[in-house]
């Protein structure tokens, strides 16, 4: 999958695939690429494949609401993030993506006008032969711009145009929205549902405090590169990218607010069965996944490191217990 920044795709790799000049784009946030998403790419890699076009996703960075908020001064008003970038970016490539377009989303793009984004982006930035968008899909400066202006200007811009109605699961319409105040509620389930997989963070093992080491519980640490992730809480995780199989364990996103509570938010992994073979320090600078499985309790500030030790021990019996039933 290639990815390039700015509203512009490169020339294609090989000139003399005079189809690969065109793409069919949908544009979009794409945040925790759940199922409704999901069947938007589905149809995207279907129409690009029968066009012999490269398939393309045109999104943001940061997400719109992130810039509207800081402009206002108001950053509780943005709305929690559901994944990082490359937890996106991942998911888009496991949907068969081949391109996506990061637009960071700033000033002079909000302020385009609805015709020059078809223009300027869509027509000679992104060379667009097929676009499809969302039923709620608006664009422009003041979202000025609709489908029905869109699909107007299609014809004379070179691309045909489309409108994917809402997904729905059991009755629910699938949307990022949805994900948010499933994964606030904790109801880790409702999130896999809407997702079609179980909700995951992923990135590369930190080096931190070593902490945890001094307390008896040696953790993983990935930063979540957002100040506001849309789930917090002590878990019950499974972790992928360490051994040859998938490793149970208890993990704490937050801002650990017992410690530093910096406002920095990471996720502090505890594996349960450590394997000997990969060493005390393997981790370091591993790309590793980590299932978040079952929402034990919120994050606790405890008064003592005594008391967080306790409450660590606690939890790590609590996600034990928890495993082995899911196991049974």
């Amino acid at each position: 999958m290639r990815i390039q920044r700015g509203s512009h795709r490169p020339p294609p790799a090989s000139p003399s695939r005079t189809h690969a000049h065109g793409c069919a784009v949908t544009i979009g946030n794409f945040d925790g690429v759940h199922r409704g998403h999901q069947a938007m790419l589905a149809l995207l890699t279907n129409e690009a494949r029968h066009r012999g076009v490269p398939s393309c996703v045109l999104t943001f960075e940061p997400h719109p609401r992130d810039h509207f908020a800081r402009r206002l001064g108001k950053p509780e008003i943005a709305p929690a993030r559901i994944g990082t970038l490359r937890d996106k970016l991942c998911e888009l490539q496991r949907c068969g993506i081949d391109e996506v377009v990061i637009v960071p989303f700033n000033d002079r793009f909000a302020g385009m006008a609805p015709q020059a984004f078809i223009t300027d982006v869509l027509q000679h930035g992104l060379r667009a032969k097929y676009v499809l968008v969302g039923d709620d899909f608006n664009f422009g400066a003041k979202r000025a711009g609709n489908y029905a202006m869109l699909d107007a200007a299609g014809p004379a811009a070179g691309f045909d145009v489309a409108r994917m109605l809402s997904y729905e699961v059991h009755g629910l319409r699938v949307s990022s929205s949805a994900v948010r105040d499933a994964l606030a509620r904790g109801d880790m389930a409702q999130a896999e549902a809407l997702l079609g997989r179980p909700y995951s963070v992923s990135g590369h093992v930190l080096h931190g405090r070593k902490l945890g080491r001094d307390l008896g519980f040696r953790t993983l640490n990935l930063r979540f590169g957002h100040p506001n992730p849309a789930a917090h809480g002590i878990f019950a995780v499974r972790v992928h990218g360490l051994a040859g199989r998938a490793l149970t364990g208890v993990a704490s996103l937050g801002v650990r607010p017992s410690v530093e509570d910096a406002g920095r938010v990471l996720l502090e992994v505890h594996c349960l069965d450590w394997p000997t073979e990969l060493g005390p320090d393997a981790g370091y600078g591993r790309l590793v996944r980590v299932e978040l499985l079952h929402k034990l309790h919120d994050e606790v500030k405890y008064t003592s490191l005594q008391a967080l030790q306790d409450g660590i021990t606690r939890d790590t019996a609590d996600a034990a217990a928890w495993h082995a039933q899911a196991a049974a």
